[in-house]
């Protein structure tokens, strides 16, 4: 009989025992004000040996979904430092990959190494598959940043707002290569052991523009450490032209507002406030000089 876990349901917990046969729940990482369960469990009856696994669950969450799809259609193709899907329930909102041993560079030592960068940038240039041309991305980035900053009346002041609305009017819309992207790539989603980064979490996988990939390590890893950001554009071996810049810049619009914005819907102050400072870096920054 398996070991149970009250975040499961009764369906994602019989899923499990006929995916895993005997498990023990051995870590929970599941984070406060998220609607995810995150564990580790592990296995010793099938003859191989004690063997862990991550296991992700939810009645409601749209990531589930996402990097079931994500891994299904890119990750487990190529050959990347990142964990392989082992089970999967849509429907049930479930999914087990393998686990794997590091840490989190997150508040570690390698957080300021720039070797990890260096590797981060490497394996997200080998996961970021190119994909078709897009005529409208642009304009539906630029879209949803418009109602984003209808929405955050009252929560950024208004000489901001009417800055950032002022920029967003400057943008022409360009086709667009997309390519698959992360979605959160950052140290909490990095693991190192042995000196060897991997990357984990892809439940916001999605075709976006390459540069979106860049905008939370340019607000937190690289703002006040060029020498990362050198590692890691060196890793992927890519340099950002004027278009690039450009996008980016949006890329940025969107995620500063959209930070304060969503934040304040879950209660989160430390992240709301991670937002503000986005903004009044992005109106600092010279990609949003007048």
């Amino acid at each position: 009989m398996a070991s149970t876990a009250n975040e499961l349901n009764a369906r994602q917990s019989a899923l499990l025992d006929e995916w895993l046969g005997e498990w023990m729940l051995v870590e929970d990482f599941s984070w406060p004000l998220q609607d995810t369960t995150v564990l580790r469990v592990r296995t010793t009856g099938d003859g191989t040996g004690v063997v862990d696994h991550t296991v992700k669950a939810s009645e409601t969450s749209h990531h589930i979904g996402r990097e079931i799809a994500a891994h299904r259609d890119v990750i487990d193709r190529l050959r990347l430092s990142a964990p392989r899907l082992e089970f999967a329930d849509e429907s049930a909102g479930i999914l087990v990959t393998e686990y794997l041993p590091g840490e989190l560079l997150l508040g570690t030592s390698w957080q300021s190494d720039a070797g990890a960068f260096e590797q981060a940038g490497d394996i997200l240039v080998r996961l970021q598959v190119p994909g078709a041309v897009s005529e409208h991305y642009m304009a539906s980035v630029s879209a949803q940043t418009e109602d984003l900053l209808g929405r955050a009346d009252g929560l950024v002041d208004r000489d901001s707002v009417a800055r950032l609305r002022e920029r967003l009017g400057r943008i022409r819309p360009l086709p667009v290569r997309l390519h698959f992207t992360h979605g959160d790539y950052q140290p909490r989603n990095w693991l190192v052991n042995d000196g060897r980064v991997a990357v984990i979490d892809f439940g916001r996988g999605a075709q976006r523009s390459w540069v979106s990939d860049l905008v939370r390590l340019r607000s937190k890893d690289f703002h006040e450490h060029p020498e990362l950001e050198a590692a890691f554009m060196a890793g992927m071996s890519r340099e950002l032209d004027e278009a690039d810049a450009e996008l980016l810049a949006l890329e940025t619009l969107r995620e500063a507002i959209g930070t304060v914005v969503w934040s304040r819907g879950i209660g989160d102050d430390d992240f709301e406030e991670h937002g503000r400072i986005m903004i009044r870096r992005f109106l600092d920054d010279e990609n949003g000089a007048p």
